[in-house]
């Protein structure tokens, strides 16, 4: 339901996620056996829209355990820096890290709030900075988010952002095909529900979470606002998960509307560059 921002939602959160952290490692959704044996955790269209990362630094916002940052390493980056706040998450990439025996100056993990990053992170700025799926909606100032991330991204360098599309949680959870909820809504979304998107049956305690909504639009706005120039919007009509029940998985392992059914954005990507001075 939408609600004021309760005063303790960074706390509420960081609970939250702390608790689901050893369910993620130990379940099928994460799949950490098949990662370390050679799984990829990047999407197709990611590694298309990124390009080579060869012999590049990358800074991994919002890194949860990192199976993404780890990914940008095996694909050749030359160091990657993973961010999360919560402590159990982190120590999680950091064990990932030395199954996959990464030395630290190639694969390092800090923990800390992301609107911390410029003075938690070891370097002033990044080849890349790299921010993944279902990350801005835990924020509640993405203005200062852009600022932020933006700080970090070196010169001929840039920020990629790959994202849910926020007009997904406008739309009925059934079938997707009624506006039941504000697009333009500022207030939190405060939600009880028990388990986790991995394990929906799990047991948990620390139940609540605090969620914000943020258009499109605010966050271009937002990242040029923050002095970088955005190279391209792109919007996608697939999801990671199920997002509807009507929702069908198709054989690239995406989640779709029946062929019969008008398409939506259910996810969206953006890179914005730095440019060279002079």
């Amino acid at each position: 339901m939408y609600a004021p921002t309760p005063e303790d939602w960074h706390e509420i959160n960081r609970a939250r996620w702390d608790e689901r952290v050893p369910i993620h490692a130990a379940g099928d959704f994460y799949g950490l056996d098949a990662f370390l044996a050679g799984r990829d955790a990047l999407r197709d269209f990611e590694l298309a829209e990124v390009g080579d990362v060869t012999g590049r630094t990358l800074l991994h916002l919002q890194c949860h355990i990192g199976l993404d940052t780890l990914s940008w390493a095996r694909h050749g980056a030359a160091h990657v820096v993973g961010l999360d706040f919560s402590g159990p998450a982190v120590e999680t990439a950091r064990g990932l890290a030395r199954s996959l025996e990464l030395p630290a100056d190639r694969a390092a993990f800090v923990a800390a709030d992301v609107y911390d990053a410029a003075q938690a992170v070891p370097d002033s700025s990044y080849d890349i900075v790299y921010t993944g799926l279902g990350a801005l909606n835990w924020l509640p100032d993405v203005t200062r988010w852009a600022e932020v991330a933006a700080s970090l991204v070196a010169p001929g360098g840039f920020l990629y952002l790959a994202e849910f599309h926020p007009f997904t949680d406008c739309l009925d959870d059934e079938t997707g095909s009624t506006v039941t909820y504000d697009y333009f809504s500022r207030e939190a979304w405060v939600d009880d529900s028990p388990g986790t998107y991995a394990d929906l049956d799990a047991v948990t305690v620390h139940n609540r979470s605090v969620e914000w909504q943020h258009p499109v639009g605010e966050v271009v706005s937002a990242l040029a606002a923050a002095g970088l120039r955005i190279e391209f919007l792109h919007e996608h009509d697939a999801s990671l998960f199920p997002r509807y029940q009507v929702l069908k998985r198709g054989g690239d392992g995406y989640y779709r509307f029946p062929s019969d059914r008008p398409r939506i954005p259910m996810m969206y990507s953006i890179k914005a560059s730095r440019q060279v001075r002079g």
